[in-house]
C-alpha cells in the first residue's frame, strides 16, 4: 500500500508538471487571441463607426468564427469599450518607460516624453486616431465612459506636470483640447461659451501668429 500511495503521489506531480506549462501556453494564446480580437476592433470601428461597426465583421478581419468573439465579449458595446481600454493601457505602458513617474526629468521633459510617445503611438496606429475622433463627433454615452474611465486617470497624470510647468511660465495658462463634445466631457468647459471660444482663440492667435516676420529679413530672403 505504501509504496502504491507513493508511485500515485509521484504520478500526480509529474501529471501536475506537464499541466502546468500546458496551462500557460493556453493563458499565453488567450492573452494574444484578445489582443487580436481588440486592434481588429479598434480598426473595424475606426473605418465604420460604432453604429455601422459589427461583431460579425470583426471576426471575418481576422478569419474567426463570430462566437469565438461574442465568447469573450458578450456585445458590441462591451468590445468597444474593451477596446478603448487595451488601446490607453499600451499607452500608460509605454509612458511608464519613457517617463516614468518619480524619475527626475523636470515636469516639462516629461510632458515632452510623453506627448511625443502619444505622437508616436498614433503615427504607428492610425487607426487609434480616427477610433476616438469617431467618438467625439457626437455627444455620446461612449464619450462620457471613456472620460470618466480612461481619460480621467490619464489627465489625473498630466495636470499636476502641465500646472508645474505653466507655473515656471514655461507653457500658456490655457490648454488646447478638442473643440467640441470632449472639451464638455474632459473639462466641462462648453465651446458654446464666448468667453472659452475666446480663450481658445486667443491660445491659437499666440502661438501660431505672435512672431510676424521682420520685414527685413523677408526682403533678404527674397533677394536670394
Amino acid at each position: 500500500m505504501l509504496i502504491e500511495s507513493q508511485m500515485a503521489k509521484k504520478t500526480r506531480l509529474t501529471s501536475g508538471r506537464r499541466e502546468r506549462p500546458r496551462k500557460r501556453a493556453e493563458q499565453q494564446r488567450s492573452i494574444a487571441t484578445r489582443a487580436s480580437i481588440l486592434d481588429a476592433a479598434i480598426e473595424e470601428f475606426a473605418e465604420r463607426g460604432f453604429e455601422g461597426a459589427s461583431i460579425r465583421a470583426i471576426a471575418d478581419r481576422l478569419g474567426l468564427q463570430h462566437p469565438l468573439i461574442t465568447y469573450h465579449y458578450r456585445s458590441k458595446d462591451i468590445l468597444w469599450r474593451a477596446a478603448a481600454e487595451h488601446a490607453f493601457a499600451k499607452i500608460r505602458t509605454e509612458w511608464d518607460i519613457s517617463a516614468p513617474e518619480g524619475s527626475d526629468l523636470s515636469p516639462l521633459a516629461r510632458l515632452r516624453q510623453e506627448y511625443t510617445t502619444l505622437f508616436r503611438y498614433t503615427v504607428g496606429f492610425p487607426e487609434f486616431h480616427r477610433f476616438m475622433r469617431q467618438e467625439t463627433l457626437t455627444n455620446n454615452p461612449r464619450l462620457k465612459w471613456v472620460a470618466e474611465t480612461v481619460l480621467a486617470p490619464l489627465l489625473g497624470r498630466l495636470l499636476p506636470q502641465i500646472a508645474a510647468a505653466q507655473q515656471q511660465g514655461l507653457l500658456p495658462t490655457v490648454a488646447l483640447s478638442e473643440f467640441g463634445p470632449e472639451m464638455q466631457v474632459t473639462s466641462g468647459l462648453s465651446s458654446e461659451d464666448p468667453k472659452v471660444v475666446e480663450a481658445y482663440w486667443r491660445l491659437v492667435d499666440e502661438t501660431v501668429f505672435e512672431r510676424e516676420p521682420k520685414r527685413d529679413s523677408v526682403r533678404k530672403a527674397h533677394r536670394r
